[in-house]
């Protein structure tokens, strides 16, 4: 098999393309998301906080104080920047929550599928059981 059929074997195959088009549409997703988060979520939660922001909440490993994260850099201090990870761990929990909800709504479109009862029928001990008791009858 040359390695241009070969290929082409590898990239007909289901599993790569429901790969691609999982990844393509999760980007697509991802930018709801992040509109949702930046544009609608964030916006409110400022409003409900008073506009607090904690990417100026920092520490100089200089000494020095400074009153923004920016002098600080453009000074070429070193920083603890735990402002902009408690931004990072707000918007991720913001994230989450938001995707949460889109697949939550979007689980109501999904038709139900249908549950069918199969009968597993007898185990091995039941069909020997049936088995003794039919050579028991025929007996007697």
């Amino acid at each position: 098999m040359g390695f241009i059929s070969e290929f082409k074997e590898f990239i007909s195959k289901g599993n790569v393309l429901d790969l691609a088009v999982g990844v393509i549409i999760g980007g697509a997703f991802g930018k709801i998301v992040t509109s949702l988060t930046d544009d609608i979520l964030m916006p409110i939660l400022s409003l409900l906080t008073g506009g607090l922001d904690f990417k100026d909440w920092f520490l100089s490993l200089n000494g020095t104080t400074y009153r923004t994260l920016e002098e600080a850099k453009k000074a070429g201090v070193a920083t603890v920047n735990y402002g902009l990870f408690l931004n990072a761990i707000i918007v991720f929990l913001l994230m989450a929550f938001a995707i949460f909800w889109l697949v939550k709504i979007a689980n109501r479109f999904k038709k139900p599928q249908e549950v069918v009862a199969v009968d597993p029928g007898p185990t091995k001990d039941q069909v020997l059981l049936a088995e003794i008791r039919d050579s028991l009858r025929s007996r007697a």
